[in-house]
């Protein structure tokens, strides 16, 4: 049972590691812009805190 716990750990390790180096390729190398412009168009990457307090406040 130990060899098999060892061997799930070692797997998520490397699992997180490929995510991580995944992120760093598509994200802050720009390898795909057309991601960025898609998560721009989507509105993800917008700050809209102060629209959400705004809209709370009652404008």
């Amino acid at each position: 049972m130990k060899t098999f716990e060892r061997i799930l750990v070692k797997i998520a390790i490397i699992q997180c590691l490929f995510l991580i180096i995944t992120q760093i390729f598509f994200h802050k190398l720009n390898a795909f812009p057309e991601l960025n412009q898609i998560s721009q168009y989507e509105g993800v990457t917008d700050n809209n805190f102060m629209e959400l307090l705004e809209t709370f406040k009652g404008k």
